[in-house]
């Protein structure tokens, strides 16, 4: 589906921006990319920006006008980050990401199209376009530059895609001690737990076996709610452990002294 959206580059005059370009396009699962008319192209500069989406480069189109670019395509989109006299059909990328991949969906062809890093599109330019796209920037500071620009939209298409093919927009990270976090404990496991604590509490003088008012049945009815795993039984025991090892030694002191 993403096979059917291009990215058009208008003019671009810095070789390193098509490599930026490139780089946005593979990270968001869009591989065509139309130049048109660039001022530096084929580069080496272009490669090292694009840092690993060369292939994107490789197969790249380059042709002289915009209406080389946009033959094929029945839904397109022209970014423009200033006002014009003519308003004109206008979306967020939000809006226009999920108006391509409907558009796709029925075997369209859409095209990103964005212009000059100085100036991007001309008003003749913009006029080929059934949307503009505005990125909402600051407005004291709304100049994006072009392959950042790119991101943004292309990034909002594979949201969009990623919504309709029903997919996680999110990975849960894993712990590499994922089976101990899921098992919970057993019940001579919490004994074994509820042992160690009443022992170490009475160690450091917080319970009192004389007068235990009820602390022990307390603690048995919180811990008991808390469905702890194996992971975090092993932790709750590590600091008891190392809490009667301190206390001991600070007994030992005292002996010594």
């Amino acid at each position: 589906m993403l096979q059917n959206i291009r990215v058009v580059l208008v003019n671009t005059s810095h070789p390193g921006n098509i490599g930026g370009a490139a780089r946005a396009m593979k990270n968001m699962g869009l591989s065509r990319l139309v130049l048109v008319d660039p001022l530096d192209f084929p580069s080496v500069e272009a490669v090292t920006r694009a840092s690993g989406a060369g292939d994107i480069l490789d197969n790249a189109r380059v042709v002289a006008t915009l209406e080389e670019a946009l033959v094929g395509c029945n839904l397109v989109f022209g970014t423009s980050a200033r006002e014009r006299r003519i308003p004109w059909p206008l979306l967020d990328p939000r809006e226009s990401a999920k108006s391509a991949v409907e558009h796709v969906q029925q075997a369209g062809e859409v095209a990103l199209v964005f212009g000059r890093e100085y100036a991007g599109l001309t008003n003749e330019e913009l006029q080929r376009c059934h949307f503009h796209v505005h990125i909402p920037a600051d407005p004291a500071f709304s100049s994006l530059n072009l392959a950042t620009a790119v991101q943004v939209l292309t990034y909002e298409v594979r949201m969009a895609w990623l919504a309709v093919q029903g997919m996680p927009t999110k990975m849960a990270k894993v712990e590499s001690t994922a089976m101990l976090n899921t098992q919970p404990v057993t019940m001579d496991e919490l004994e074994q737990f509820y042992g160690q604590l009443e022992g170490t509490l009475i160690q450091i003088g917080f319970l009192d076996p004389a007068k235990p008012r009820h602390l022990m049945t307390r603690l048995r009815r919180l811990y008991g709610r808390c469905g702890i795993s194996k992971l975090e039984m092993n932790i709750l025991r590590g600091i008891l452990t190392e809490t009667q090892k301190a206390v001991r030694g600070e007994l030992n002191k005292r002996s010594d002294s």
